[in-house]
């Protein structure tokens, strides 16, 4: 009951699958979500975090160790992949980016805040250079990540007793970035366990909220 307990979204690999593995080994009380995840392994939920029962569950599961402390909006897509220039988008799937990486998030954050107040918690974004860099081709991914560091921006006004902080980890080897380079060859890139490091130094130190690069 004394554990530390956060929810990470999208643990099923890549960047979730390495901070669930971190927090765990930092002592912490994981709850992951993920679509391809087993309900086998305690403390997992599968499930699509843009289904309000799967979030509700989510949320419920962790109160059932008696504390909030950490939630980690990880679960995202990247959309078509080869990603179109915006001129050629389309709108089911523009609108498809925007639901998983930018309502999605925040619908959770919405039901976890009373617990996350009661603890003097911490929400992490994950979001990406794409926010704020103009990248041919990056246009729905890099529009839907930039709406998220603004909320975390305006939560971090509204919420003052909270640490809310927009990470971004980097280029790293996961299969989104692969995605995004099809056919390319991305294994110069760090693989997610490198920031791991940075990432538990991040929820030791508190600092202020704010964009944060690992």
């Amino acid at each position: 009951m004394n554990k530390p307990t956060a929810i990470v979204t999208g643990i099923s690999r890549g960047l979730g699958q390495a901070i669930a593995a971190a927090l765990t080994g930092a002592g912490w009380t994981v709850i992951g979500d993920g679509r391809s995840l087993t309900a086998q392994r305690r403390g997992h939920v599968p499930g699509d975090v843009t289904d309000s029962w799967h979030r509700g569950l989510l949320v419920e599961t962790a109160l059932e160790t008696g504390r909030l402390d950490l939630l980690v909006n990880n679960a995202g897509i990247l959309g078509p992949s080869p990603q179109p220039f915006l001129a050629d988008y389309p709108d089911a799937e523009l609108r498809r980016v925007f639901e998983v990486n930018v309502v999605a998030p925040l619908a959770l954050t919405q039901l976890a805040l009373p617990a996350l107040r009661d603890h003097g918690g911490a929400v992490v974004n994950i979001s990406s250079d794409a926010a704020t860099g103009a990248y041919p081709g990056w246009g729905g991914y890099g529009a839907a990540k930039a709406a998220v560091e603004q909320l975390s921006n305006v939560l971090a006004a509204e919420e003052p007793k909270l640490r809310v902080w927009c990470v971004d980890p980097g280029d790293l080897r996961t299969r989104m970035h692969q995605e995004a380079f099809p056919g390319q060859d991305i294994s110069d890139r760090p693989r997610p366990e490198s920031v791991m490091p940075a990432f538990l130094a991040l929820l030791a130190e508190r600092p202020a909220s704010g964009r944060v690069k690992l």
